[in-house]
């Protein structure tokens, strides 16, 4: 596909992390009973999700801005493992396939950059 240029990728990798990392930094922060029931499960605090929907809305914002996408990257890519490491130690599988896109918007935004 001649039309699919690496910056086209990147750039999209790019808006894509943006958008995933600030909605579900802002589902967690508002804290549904279902998201919070599974931080609870998971033997989470109970500010637990406030804290990680500020951590990845931040992410979202330094991602957004060249100068500091680095770290928004790297910061993001410290939340997802954490998730990971979160739902395969509670066998938790279904929720590896989101977790699993974040990881490849990860390495294309990283790998293009």
């Amino acid at each position: 596909m001649h039309w699919l240029r690496p910056e086209m990728v990147h750039a999209l990798s790019i808006w894509l992390l943006v958008a995933g990392f600030f909605g579900a930094g802002l589902f967690n922060a508002i804290g549904t009973p279902a998201t919070q029931s599974d931080f609870a499960r998971w033997g989470y605090p109970r500010w637990w999700g406030r804290f990680t929907g500020g951590l990845e809305m931040m992410s979202a914002v330094l991602i957004t801005i060249p100068a500091s996408r680095i770290v928004g990257l790297a910061l993001g890519a410290l939340i997802i493992a954490a998730a990971i490491l979160t739902v395969l130690r509670h066998r938790d599988l279904s929720r590896l396939a989101p977790l699993s896109v974040f990881v490849a918007l990860i390495v294309l935004a990283e790998t293009l950059s």
